[in-house]
């Protein structure tokens, strides 16, 4: 698209954002946000950084993450109990919670939940197929859920956060051939969290509304002035985003804010940025399975070229920690030996004269994907597009979205050459990083688009999930990921500082890398 015509789009969303925005930002009790929706509204069909903002309004789990660094606090859960083998996990229920129908949460509506993420096998189900069958989630009263594993599960607990708990009265007369109500969820919601869609708003992937729901659980003694209203308002490119901040037609933008843009929002009287120290790792991909990236002297050539201390000082303003591993290095299996890739475009020639001896196309055009409404994946690009010229090897840059990407990572020879995202904190456990993300098992997800495989590896990494000693398991993470950097499997570039522009009439915003700060029931308007 050349500069015109995105110039000319980004003021025609501006207008509609000063248009809708702006009027509902002058109402008492009202946020409008920018940033990006799900795919579509089924928590259990999707599962990634845009559904985890939405989901920690609309629906609650058994347990939740808070603070930074994230702890579990009971949630719809009250407690819980394991047997000393790790197999047998039993949950007492809260009283008094309902959902938005107004209908009581009660332990049936757990099974459900956990047999439907099963039935339907996609994104949150992955942390539990492995080891647990829909007839062993039982519920022997109304107030108490049993999870009997069919092995042992290092991360169940840390994984129990993810699945939402949706409600089957709202779901089961909506069911079509046998879909769990897939069809229908898409676009509607069935909860019980601290905000409720309004389903008249709701345009897939540009717009909906949020209303608060009085009766939460919780309750709102904590926070006796709320937010009632939250609007959702996409903002296609993080140009656009930053103009409505500045003009005052939105309230709050994504977390990924571009670091050229904090000065020009902190010198602002209406705006200012929250900066966040995050679990989020930044990774480009490369496709394992394509040529060149099947070669290792290939992929060594091209992490050696990435200008890794030129993007986090002067792109990034240093809001960023050099992280040269898969794994955030604030967490427990992180291996502080590994040995890293730095920038040195000697070696990458040297690893690029050993790549084509073996046969690897160097010469070809490279594709690496970015996400156009994400500025820096961008600034990445382009970076590395001019050092790798320079040895020889072309990079074209194509601009792409979430959506499109993610969808094409389900298949090898679909999935992009090269692209460009982060691993957000989902649940706080090496499982959510490298168990996810280079165990074989997994490829044909987004998390495991590098399509590696290594027998090694993946024995580790089961060895690792099906340990619940934590001082086993970091051992095997420690050398997994070693191994994962030792083949370099991708270019693992930081570990994020997350950049938030709020305007000042937001407060009380409370920060959790698990959903990126995107709780709203904490926040009030000045």
């Amino acid at each position: 698209m050349d500069l015109t015509r995105r110039q000319a789009g980004a003021l025609s969303l501006a207008a509609m954002l000063a248009t809708a925005g702006r009027a509902s930002a002058a109402q008492a009790g009202t946020i409008v946000r920018s940033d990006g929706q799900p795919q579509n509204l089924d928590p259990h069909q999707i599962f990634d950084v845009p559904m985890m903002g939405y989901a920690l309004n609309t629906y609650d789990g058994l347990y939740r993450y808070e603070g930074n660094p994230p702890e579990m606090q009971p949630w719809l859960a009250e407690s819980h109990t394991s047997s000393p083998d790790g197999l047998t996990w039993t949950f007492t229920l809260r009283k008094g919670a309902k959902f938005h129908d107004g209908s009581d949460v009660t332990a049936a509506d757990i099974v459900y939940s956990f047999q439907r993420v099963l039935a339907l096998g996609k994104a949150p189900a992955s942390a539990f197929l492995p080891i647990l069958k829909p007839a062993n989630i039982t519920a022997p009263d109304a107030t108490t859920v049993k999870f009997q594993l069919d092995k042992p599960y290092g991360p169940f607990l840390a994984a129990i956060p993810i699945v939402a708990i949706v409600n089957p009265r709202a779901i089961k007369p909506n069911e079509k051939a046998n879909d769990w109500g897939a069809t229908w969820l898409a676009s509607n919601e069935a909860g019980s969290g601290a905000y409720k869609l309004d389903p008249a708003s709701y345009t897939p992937i540009e717009r909906l509304d949020l209303q608060r729901f009085p009766d939460h659980f919780y309750g709102w003694k904590d926070n006796p002035k709320p937010v009632e209203t939250v609007l959702y308002r996409l903002a296609h490119e993080t140009s656009t985003g930053v103009l409505g901040l500045m003009n005052g037609s939105i309230d709050m933008t994504d977390s990924y804010l571009p670091t050229d843009q904090v000065e020009q929002i902190q010198s602002s009287k209406s705006a200012r940025v929250e900066k966040s120290t995050s679990m989020r790792v930044f990774v480009i991909r490369m496709n394992n399975a394509k040529p060149p990236f099947d070669n290792l002297n290939a992929r060594k050539a091209f992490a050696h070229a990435f200008n890794y201390g030129g993007f986090i000082t002067d792109i990034l303003k240093g809001y960023a920690d050099r992280d040269g591993t898969p794994m955030p290095n604030t967490l427990w299996g992180f291996p502080k030996d590994a040995a890293l890739y730095e920038y040195d475009l000697d070696k990458a020639k040297d690893y690029m004269k050993k790549a084509m001896a073996e046969g690897a196309p160097m010469k070809r055009p490279v594709e690496i994907h970015i996400q156009s409404q994400l500025e820096q994946t961008n600034q990445a690009a382009q970076l590395f597009q001019s050092d790798l010229q320079s040895i020889g090897i072309n990079l074209k840059v194509v601009g792409d979205t979430w959506a499109n990407i993610t969808s094409n990572t389900a298949k090898a020879d679909t999935t992009p050459d090269m692209w460009i995202h982060w691993v957000s904190t989902y649940f706080v456990d090496p499982e959510n990083w490298v168990g996810q993300m280079y165990d074989s098992q997994f490829s044909g997800t987004w998390k495991a688009s590098s399509w590696y495989k290594n027998p090694a590896v993946d024995d580790m990494l089961g060895q690792a999930r099906g340990q619940v000693d934590q001082g086993q398991r970091q051992a095997l993470y420690e050398k997994a990921t070693k191994q994962i950097v030792d083949d370099c499997v991708d270019i693992w570039v930081y570990n994020t500082v997350e950049l938030r522009g709020l305007s000042r009439r937001i407060s009380n915003y409370r920060f959790c890398p698990v959903g990126s700060g995107g709780e709203i029931r904490w926040m009030q308007l000045t």
